[in-house]
């Protein structure tokens, strides 16, 4: 298991505005601050994504990263769009590749973002250029030697 901390947000916190998407006062769409333990041996790459949990929002995926050195074990503060190779970053859920902040809806409670960071055995999992959450679940089940998480909550 990989510990996932976050000194953008606490695990179970709220999300500060500046980390969402452009349309909530006061955010500046800046991919937050990302850290996790060492992964295990045999790890060929990192794999992160952020993904809304709740009903309304059916699994929307507002980043991926994937080809992240297993030598690296964070991602600084605003780091979408300027990621040193080979490390890329897919299409969001709103087709625009990099991070896309939180943006729920208004009056559809608090929605938990999760972040997920995996291990994997492969240096690439086989992707399309815009995965769904469930498209990730399938690429990293037999590649994945370990995960964790953390949840930001964010609600308008």
């Amino acid at each position: 298991m990989l510990t996932v901390t976050s000194t953008s947000f606490a695990d179970s916190g709220r999300i500060p505005n500046m980390y969402c998407a452009i349309g909530v006062d006061g955010a500046s769409n800046i991919s937050p601050q990302l850290s996790w333990t060492t992964p295990p041996e045999g790890t060929r790459s990192m794999l992160v994504t952020i993904v809304d949990h709740h009903p309304v929002a059916r699994m929307w995926v507002h980043w991926v990263v994937v080809g992240i050195p297993p030598s690296v074990t964070d991602l600084a503060e605003n780091a979408s769009g300027a990621l040193a190779g080979p490390a890329r970053e897919l299409k969001n859920a709103t087709g625009r590749p990099g991070y896309g902040g939180p943006k729920p809806p208004v009056g559809s409670g608090d929605h938990d973002y999760v972040v997920t960071v995996y291990a994997l055995d492969i240096e690439e999992p086989p992707l399309p250029k815009e995965p769904t959450a469930s498209d990730i679940a399938l690429a990293v089940d037999r590649h994945a030697l370990a995960m964790g998480t953390i949840t930001g909550v964010f609600g308008r």
